[in-house]
């Protein structure tokens, strides 16, 4: 891997701490008890200023992967400011439920929704300031014991998961429907041992200013080998439908490794 290559993230960390070290030192100066949540401040400061750009990258593969699929109840994983939701269907998305624990990004997050017809007063949106791995508090907002989405959908956002491959599993297994949609974009671990090593290098640095966001998460590993059990009690892939693709024309030696995949839940029992 070309040192170029492998020290590239250094030219990105540049410009977050740019946009966003002195309003975040506004911030705690102003109200020293965030000072708790310095990661995740610094991180609403970064992506208000570049979140827009980010999108821009990937809009193409970002609508040719959720306009035609996303459907019914969507729950979007770390919704942001809402970017995401142009490129959901109006005409097929019922409920748009946005688990974003960023509580500093929901203003801007309400109005993207609301732009698009997605308002609280009539149900149709739904904001959390929980994480993820929260299922119970999904569930709970969903006013459901029983799996309630058709669509996941999830952006460069499960990298930040607290014990994400967990996480996974719960939302899977008790949150998504039997027939319903996984559909994710995220920078993943790479399969490239060379890559893979700079991105555990540098892993432990980067989470630190982008609010717990890991470079080395192999997510797509992790996803595609949640299971399920079928009427025998016999385990089996919770997946009836696997398909995962990288970005095309993406170098293979870069350290945020791109994938798009569409995941779709075959029925059966539960495991808890």
């Amino acid at each position: 891997m070309k040192l170029a290559n492998a020290f590239g993230l250094w030219t990105e960390l540049n410009f977050a701490l740019q946009a966003a070290l002195i309003p975040t030192l506004k911030d705690v100066w102003q109200k020293p008890t965030i000072i708790s949540h310095l990661s995740r401040t610094f991180m609403a400061h970064v992506w208000i200023a570049f979140a827009s750009q980010v999108d821009a990258n990937a809009r193409t593969v970002k609508r040719e992967l959720f306009l035609p699929n996303a459907t019914g109840v969507v729950l979007d994983i770390g919704a942001g400011l809402g970017h995401g939701i142009q490129y959901l269907d109006g005409s097929k998305v019922t409920k748009y439920v946005a688990v974003e624990p960023n509580v500093r990004m929901h203003p801007e997050l309400r109005r993207a929704a609301a732009a698009a017809g997605y308002l609280e007063s009539d149900g149709t949106l739904i904001i959390l300031g929980c994480g993820a791995e929260e299922v119970a508090t999904i569930l709970e907002s969903l006013d459901s014991t029983i799996p309630a989405v058709d669509t996941i959908t999830s952006v460069m956002s499960m990298c930040s998961i607290p014990s994400a491959e967990e996480a996974l599993r719960g939302l899977v297994r008790r949150i998504l429907k039997p027939g319903g949609q996984l559909l994710f974009y995220e920078h993943v671990l790479s399969p490239r041992k060379d890559v893979a090593w700079w991105q555990r290098l540098w892993a432990p640095l980067w989470q630190i200013f982008y609010d717990g966001c890991r470079l080395d998460c192999p997510t797509d590993i992790w996803i595609d080998e949640i299971t399920d059990v079928d009427e025998h009690g016999e385990k089996m892939s919770v997946w009836s439908e696997r398909k995962l693709w990288g970005v095309p024309g993406e170098t293979e030696e870069t350290v945020f490794h791109h994938v798009l995949g569409k995941f779709v839940k075959r029925g059966g029992k539960m495991l808890d």
